[in-house]
């Protein structure tokens, strides 16, 4: 999938990524998972850096919650 479509099916599905994310990483709290419209990217690097991923991985992980 690339970039543009990954992060449109990123925003428009937050609702679901972010439940999954907070379910399975219990140090996520609502501030790393917090989405401003248009913000994937920043959205991911934190999450890269929080939980020590790699963007590929993250990815990965978020299209298989939406699927």
């Amino acid at each position: 999938m690339d970039k543009e479509n990954f992060k449109l099916k990123m925003e428009g599905n937050w609702h679901i990524i972010k439940g999954s994310l907070k379910k399975k990483y219990g140090e996520l709290t609502d501030n790393d998972l917090t989405m401003v419209e248009g913000q994937a990217e920043k959205t991911l690097g934190k999450l890269e850096k929080k939980l020590g991923k790699s963007r590929a991985e993250l990815e990965k992980e978020i299209e298989s919650y939406v699927k």
